[in-house]
């Protein structure tokens, strides 16, 4: 069997196209005809606040600190299992950074460990919905509300992931927070490349979002002719994208149905494949929480040691097949380490040990998921 890799870009058809439309229109800058529709599809679509494309998730979270001023000493609480972008965005302005253990039965911020670790100082919740995964809002929005902080969700793997709350209510994540966050990185579901958005659900920071976006000033108010003069208003940075990205990316949000249906059938046929075998077996599948839905976004196994997923990920290399580890602790990252306050996260660094990616895109075949799942599976 030809080479497997852990991801692969999906083009729907009309990426090209569309590049080329925004060529000949003249304006491949920021804040054109693609990013108007990227933006307002996702508002109207899953009822988010005021959405603002930007060049990554990172940038994304840039903005968001810069939005609610973190200053230095300002605390901020987030998991250590995620990526480097969650914690280097508030770390950028000086906060400190309040790391909590991952759940035991998932990946994600154990939420009941969230209220012991807020002080007075503390300003954000930072929850990560890992692999599309909703956290619980309930509870982190009413610890919000109980010491007045901030939410911002790191909604990078989790477009098109709904929560249902316990009024049963179904609300897209990103929707819920004060602000949300998401990834247009090849690896997602939606891809541009590389790209991000930033999502504002609380109406107080609109017209600051707008300066910020555009490097501190009043550049979009000058082009709706609102001002006469273009001026430095505010700290900022050049967050919007190339109207070339957007274009790409309006190419794949047209798709976005057929997209969800393939990947979620991928991962249907990966938790059949294995659903028996991990019982057997006590390796951790995917959890299906009953407050969340699917999006398809990765596929993981759950091992019982370092080891053993070395030699698997060895195995399936030597079947040109790509498997990969996820995150590290930040905890216990090398920059972080001897900042950290001494608390033992055992389950982030369970799952930094243990928790191994399969292979997963658009294009991937039943018939290459059933080859995977066999080699895995000979490793026991």
């Amino acid at each position: 069997m030809d080479w497997i890799p852990f991801n692969k870009p999906y083009l729907t058809g009309n990426e090209l196209s569309y590049v080329q439309d925004a060529v000949r229109e003249g304006k491949i800058s920021s804040n054109g005809k693609y990013t108007q529709l990227c933006q307002n599809f996702f508002q109207k679509r899953y009822k988010f606040g005021k959405c603002f494309l930007t060049t990554s998730c990172t940038d994304a979270l840039e903005m968001a600190t810069l939005l609610i001023s973190i200053k230095p000493g300002d605390e901020v609480i987030l998991p250590s299992y995620t990526f480097v972008s969650t914690a280097n965005a508030f770390a950028l302005r000086g906060a400190k950074l309040i790391f909590v253990d991952s759940r035991k039965d998932h990946p994600g911020i154990d939420e009941d460990k969230i209220e012991d670790l807020i002080t007075n100082k503390t300003k954000v919740i930072v929850p990560v919905h890992y692999g599309g995964v909703a956290c619980d809002m309930d509870k982190i929005m009413a610890l919000a509300a109980k010491y007045q902080l901030i939410v911002v969700e790191d909604a990078a793997h989790a477009i098109d992931s709904f929560y249902i709350g316990k009024d049963g209510v179904k609300k897209a994540l990103g929707s819920i927070g004060h602000f949300a966050t998401f990834s247009f990185h090849e690896t997602k579901n939606i891809t541009s490349g590389e790209g991000g958005m930033l999502v504002i659900n609380d109406s107080q920071y609109l017209n600051r979002a707008e300066i910020i976006w555009e490097k501190g000033t009043n550049r979009s108010s000058l082009f709706r002719q609102e001002v006469k003069k273009y001026e430095w208003l505010d700290l900022g940075s050049s967050y919007a994208p190339s109207e070339i990205l957007a274009a790409f990316l309006w190419a794949q949000l047209e798709n976005l149905q057929d997209i969800q249906k393939v990947r979620l059938n991928h991962w249907n046929t990966y938790y059949e494949k294995f659903e028996n075998w991990a019982f057997e077996k006590k390796i951790n599948l995917p959890i299906q929480l009953q407050y969340t839905t699917r999006n398809g976004h990765m596929f993981y196994l759950v091992l019982k040691s370092e080891n053993q997923r070395q030699k698997i990920i060895d195995r399936l290399k030597e079947k040109n097949i790509l498997a990969v580890f996820h995150y590290l602790s930040l905890h216990k990252s090398p920059f972080f380490n001897s900042k950290h306050d001494g608390r033992i996260l055992p389950e982030a660094d369970r799952y930094s040990e243990n928790l191994l990616r399969l292979p997963f895109y658009y294009t991937l075949s039943k018939n290459e998921i059933q080859h995977i799942t066999e080699i895995v599976k000979t490793q026991f």
